[in-house]
């Protein structure tokens, strides 16, 4: 399989959600060994995303601010800062490795990510990190709204709810099946085996 001019994002694979905190994500560190081995392997190709929430719920813009106030031990005033960063096995990797920081779910609502992407001449993403039915799902489909081929690495994908990540998965594989592919780590790196960055 031929996996054109590639870059791997992987979301998301921040402290916040590896250790103990209310949005603690159990999957993170069972999928690590996943996401460290294709960063490791590729890491002038990955590009790390991070959530990054407000200092205050009141800096936050619209229905954002409904939920900072829900999460308020979540924004900048009370979340230890060192628990925005990459979990640590991943942050050092960083360089060659990128970091693209987001206020949303979504990497590409300013434009900043896609327009990096396309002066590389990058055709395909490759998508890891979590969570599956949230983060990665908006990165995934703005992807594809984008014109990008996805491929997601469903053994490197994870959530907090075992429920909704299957569902999501499912959904992603049935409904998007022309526009994204789903593949397992191991098989994606066989065929990105040698394959030079442009």
């Amino acid at each position: 399989m031929k996996v054109g001019e590639w870059r791997h994002i992987c979301v998301d694979a921040q402290r916040m959600f590896c250790e103990d905190t209310p949005w603690h994500v159990p999957w993170m560190m069972r999928v690590l060994p996943q996401l460290q081995e294709l960063s490791e392997r590729h890491a002038a190709r990955t590009i790390f995303t991070r959530f990054i929430p407000p200092t205050r719920a009141e800096d936050a813009t619209g229905s954002w601010k409904d939920y900072y106030r829900k999460w308020w031990m979540m924004t900048g005033e009370h979340l230890p800062k060192e628990l925005l960063g990459l979990a640590p096995s991943l942050q050092a990797l960083v360089p060659p490795a990128r970091v693209f920081d987001k206020m949303a779910y979504s990497p590409w609502v300013d434009g900043r990510l896609a327009s990096h992407l396309r002066q590389e001449n990058v055709d395909t993403v490759v998508v890891s990190g979590g969570e599956t039915d949230v983060c990665v799902l908006a990165t995934i489909l703005g992807a594809i709204d984008l014109g990008f081929r996805v491929i997601m690495l469903s053994d490197a994908v994870c959530s907090g709810a075992d429920e909704t990540h299957d569902a999501a998965v499912d959904l992603l594989g049935d409904r998007f099946s022309v526009q994204l592919e789903l593949m397992q780590t191991e098989a994606f790196l066989s065929a990105a085996a040698d394959q030079p960055i442009a």
